[in-house]
């Protein structure tokens, strides 16, 4: 199907917790420095209306997501932005343009994989779709092309929608929130709440744990719970199906509140961070066929005060490797691999909005411990590996610009 970008160039131009299971080091408190104690320095490149997401091109050039729908090309220098694309999108409160990402093999086909708030009859919907890069004299997206929807369409935040390929750069892992409606995230019928394991084309990839299941075709919510952040204004929300509802096939994990960071390790190990709800921001290994909790369970209470039962051995549920309370609302993650900064390799680099920092959450095979936060007085939505090690912040600046930093080490 395609995807809703309108055009505007000629031809084809688009502008288109832890229980009590998982260690001491979970609770414990990475050392706070601000930045003049950080062992980087920090250099403005560019900056961006409500910018969202951003990847590295192979020459070096960069992708940037604009909340209100733009996907920009942006040089290496940042000195120079064009817009490759325009897509249809809700903007609003957390919805909009999300993540960007170019395939595994991009220099052969040229894809680029997006996710995005899709205007639905009934609201809106997280979709995935791709386009093909096209870099002539004026570059651009074309071909657009839906691959994937959550359904379960209307209103609330939360879309996760953070995509991650496969090591093997086969298939490709999407992190879909529960919407701010909490009970969908335990419903086996609705890809709300859900790690999602794709094929290239938005398929359930083969070997998920309930591969070949298929769920009901409508699940309408009549009654949200009371003590949801949508709670007495939510509408019903019907999980709005074309074709058969293949949302348990394309399930990999389930119980997830708001995943916005998802990455592979050295080892092939899959790493998420999410928020949580009033304190409860987690660090979870990712493993197959897993419950991770919400809304049964969590390391933080909800907004309106109302207490959730905390993670614990033997309640069924997977605990988090690393939680923070109160929260530190992580945006996007990466894990690092340069030389650039010996120290951070084979850690997770993580941004946080309320924290207004950056966070380093240092891997031990399966473990994971606190180990760095810098207070860098900004809120950060996305942390980018650079071509040579350095790394790259994006700036959540709400709705005024957001800018682009490069760290590279002090002398």
């Amino acid at each position: 199907m395609q995807s809703q970008l309108r055009l505007a160039l000629p031809a084809f131009a688009l502008l288109a917790a832890c229980n009590a299971g998982s260690g001491a080091s979970a609770q414990q408190q990475a050392p706070a420095a601000d930045a003049d104690a950080a062992p980087f320095t920090m250099t403005q490149v560019a900056d961006f209306d409500s910018p969202w997401a951003m990847a590295f091109l192979p020459d070096g050039r960069m992708l940037v997501t604009e909340k209100a729908g733009k996907i920009l090309l942006v040089s290496a220098d940042g000195k120079t932005q064009q817009t490759l694309a325009s897509v249809d999108v809700v903007f609003q409160g957390q919805g909009g343009l999300l993540d960007v990402i170019p395939a595994p093999e991009f220099a052969k086909s040229h894809l680029v994989y997006y996710t995005y708030a899709e205007p639905r009859p009934e609201g809106s919907s997280l979709a995935l779709a791709r386009a093909t890069f096209f870099d002539g004299a004026t570059p651009t997206l074309t071909n657009p092309q839906v691959l994937w929807r959550a359904g379960s369409d209307g209103k609330g935040g939360q879309f996760g929608a953070v995509i991650a390929f496969a090591p093997d750069g086969k298939s490709l892992f999407l992190t879909s929130g529960e919407r701010q409606r909490f009970t969908p995230a335990q419903d086996p019928n609705q890809a709300l709440g859900k790690i999602l394991h794709l094929t290239l084309d938005g398929k359930p990839a083969p070997g998920n744990p309930w591969a070949g299941k298929q769920g009901s075709p409508t699940v309408t919510v009549t009654d949200p719970p009371k003590n949801t952040e949508l709670a007495r204004t939510a509408p019903s929300h019907a999980q709005t199906v074309e074709g058969p509802n293949l949302a348990p096939a394309a399930t990999w994990t389930l119980g997830h509140r708001n995943p916005y960071g998802l990455v592979f390790d050295g080892g092939g190990r899959l790493w998420e961070v999410e928020m949580g709800p009033k304190g409860g921001d987690e660090v979870n290994l990712i493993v197959k066929g897993r419950n991770y909790g919400w809304p049964n369970v969590s390391n933080g209470d909800n907004y309106d005060g109302t207490p959730i039962p905390d993670h614990k051995a033997g309640d069924g549920y997977e605990a988090p490797k690393v939680f923070w309370n109160p929260s530190i609302s992580p945006g996007g993650m990466v894990y690092y691999t340069g030389t650039m900064f010996p120290k951070w390799k084979g850690s997770l680099l993580i941004g946080a909005l309320s924290d207004r920092g950056l966070i380093r959450v240092a891997l031990s095979g399966d473990k994971a411990s606190k180990a760095d936060q810098w207070k860098l007085n900004m809120r950060i939505r996305d942390v980018v590996q650079g071509p040579d090690g350095a790394v790259w912040l994006l700036e959540d600046a709400g709705k005024t610009n957001g800018r682009l930093f490069k760290l590279i080490p002090k002398k």
